[in-house]
């Protein structure tokens, strides 16, 4: 039994989820938290037990949650939508507290169930692309004029490109398992594109990207879509919504989904950018934006899109020369197989740079 499951019956309690009638099973496939569905009569409940390993401050945690969570609810409201379906609802424990927190030290919440929708991993057409752009979009609009800069920073410097990209060198230069002399092709990649790395961060210091609520993790999995019409409904996962760049929202979203290959393909030959889906998502996140980006964001999302892929290969890179110790791996060299499909991405980036132009 896992530590989640024998501390369950705490956060049960917790929440006043225990009694007759009410049935509890393993619920989803993430990989960071341990999830459940309890279920009474006429109600169902996502019962949520935060890795401390990831998120050792939980407090900061479920207060940027909260707090966002109450400003879309008010924003949905305002513009005529139903916020007990298109955001989430994080219900208080028994003594009004926001999360509760086990014998071990972790925390654990309680948000409402949504009804008659769906999650889905892979991108089965540009139109599924294209509402996940506007999910996204969307949230960048509904929580445009929140103070971002009042939000915690749960993970410090999470999109500070260059600072990965130092961290890669460092790497490189301790080289604790002897690997560098066999990635030379791919750290000459990475360095050759050191400027590339402050492009948005030299934006923002001359005033020309403003800093935002973003999610920060945005995998077409992050949108709930209707079971029935297939119209994206709800953005999930807000664990790590911090202060950021609405173009590193939109680019992770491309790096995530604008292609149709394993994030570890060996074969790098089937690995390419998609032109059709990064054209169909950038149409829905725009749309779903409303208007409420500057130009010069709108300006810089090729920019997220090639930033958010290089960071990541970047970190691919740099967990492989350091002994995988971040990004669990199934085999051997799983995270250079990985690196090496981002850097692909960004070559294949690079060759229809113009034709990714947005205005």
């Amino acid at each position: 039994m896992s530590a989640a499951e024998q501390r369950l019956p705490q956060a049960l309690a917790a929440f006043g989820l225990e009694g007759p009638g009410i049935s509890v099973s393993r619920c989803g496939t993430g990989h960071i938290n341990d999830t459940f569905l309890a279920e009474g009569p006429g109600f169902r409940r996502l019962v949520q037990r935060l890795n401390p390993a990831v998120f050792p401050h939980p407090d900061e945690v479920m207060a940027n949650v909260t707090s966002v969570t109450h400003w879309l609810r008010r924003s949905i409201r305002q513009s005529g939508g139903d916020p007990e379906r298109e955001t989430l609802r994080f219900l208080p424990t028994t003594d009004g507290k926001p999360y509760f927190t086990d014998a071990d030290g972790a925390a654990w919440r309680v948000y409402v169930y949504h009804d008659h929708s769906l999650s889905m991993e892979t991108i089965d057409s540009p139109e599924t692309f294209a509402e996940a752009g506007r999910a996204f979009g969307r949230f960048q609009r509904m929580l445009d004029g929140y103070p971002a800069d009042t939000l915690a920073e749960t993970i410090p410097h999470f999109h500070d490109t260059e600072r990965r990209l130092s961290a890669l060198f460092d790497a490189v230069r301790r080289d604790p398992l002897g690997r560098a002399q066999e990635v030379g092709e791919e750290i000459r990649f990475a360095a050759a594109r050191e400027h590339d790395c402050g492009e948005a961060l030299r934006a923002w210091r001359e005033g020309r990207l403003p800093l935002r609520v973003t999610h920060n993790d945005t995998k077409l999995s992050n949108v709930l879509f209707d079971s029935e019409t297939r119209r994206a409904v709800c953005v999930i996962d807000l664990d790590t919504v911090m202060p950021g760049f609405s173009i590193f929202d939109f680019g992770d979203a491309i790096r995530s989904g604008a292609n149709h290959c394993e994030e570890d393909e060996r074969d790098l030959s089937k690995v390419s950018f998609d032109l059709e889906l990064y054209r169909a998502c950038a149409a829905g996140f725009l749309e779903g934006s409303g208007g409420s980006l500057t130009a010069e964001e709108i300006a810089f999302l090729p920019w997220g899109a090639k930033l958010m892929t290089l960071e990541c290969g970047i970190r691919f890179l740099t967990d492989y020369l350091e002994g995988d110790t971040y990004f669990r791996i199934q085999r051997p060299g799983q995270n250079l197989d990985r690196c090496r499909t981002q850097f692909k991405l960004v070559s294949d980036m690079e060759k229809n740079w113009e034709q990714m132009r947005l205005s």
